[in-house]
């Protein structure tokens, strides 16, 4: 269960949210600057709440009562930019094992190694090819296979089809669907499109203005809205 509850002031504007989410894909819609990439940048430890408490399961992130604040590299959370931030230097297979301590070799317990990951993404065969000769699509699956190979328990997606032509978006929802109930663990991805909400949400997180919108009923205490 990912809990969140945190409250965080910028200029003109504050977040302050309160969730919780079992499994599936929440979806966090709103228009930009309503505080989604900052709700995912505190969850992985990007950025730091003013006050709050963020746990997943029984493990502690965050808690400013506590004085807790867990780095981001022992947290175990994927992220996918919206920019996908792939090495342009690296090839495919470099890009997926960055930040894998010695990369994910037999006998480490590993749930998946790299070649299991580069082929249940389709991209086996772009393994030498460098970021700057991939299309978007390819991209995008790089990222997701480099955010799995640190086996996280939470992966966080910042707009990840926003880039992407109409065709190449619809394929890569029904990817992203079957991946997250392959892989079996959370997914929070941001969208400011109604279309992707739709297609991919098991639950919604409304938010405007760093809040959640008064204009949908919630389904539970903490804002979090079934998507429909």
């Amino acid at each position: 269960m990912l809990d969140v509850s945190i409250r965080k002031v910028f200029p003109g504007i504050t977040v302050e949210v309160a969730f919780s989410f079992e499994n599936g894909i929440l979806v966090l819609f709103g228009p930009s600057g309503s505080g989604k990439t900052t709700i995912l940048n505190s969850i992985c430890g990007l950025q730091k709440p003013d006050v709050g408490r963020i746990s997943l399961g029984e493990r502690l992130f965050f808690s400013s009562e506590q004085s807790i604040n867990i780095p981001v590299r022992k947290r175990k959370i994927g992220y996918v930019f919206q920019e996908y931030a792939l090495f342009p230097h690296m090839t495919v297979m470099k890009n997926v094992l960055y930040g894998v301590p010695g990369g994910c070799k037999k006998g480490k317990r590993c749930r998946m190694g790299v070649r299991d990951v580069l082929e249940m993404l389709k991209i086996d065969h772009l393994k030498d090819r460098y970021s700057a000769n991939l299309s978007g699509g390819e991209k995008q699956r790089v990222a997701l296979a480099r955010a799995l190979m640190v086996e996280p328990d939470l992966l966080l997606l910042d707009e990840p089809l926003s880039a992407l032509d109409f065709a190449t978006r619809s394929e890569l929802r029904l990817e992203l669907k079957q991946l997250q109930r392959t892989w079996g663990i959370p997914f929070v991805l941001v969208t400011h499109s109604r279309e992707e909400m739709k297609s991919l949400a098991d639950e919604v997180l409304f938010l405007e203005r760093g809040k959640r919108c008064g204009c949908f009923q919630s389904t539970q205490p903490g804002g979090l809205e079934k998507a429909v």
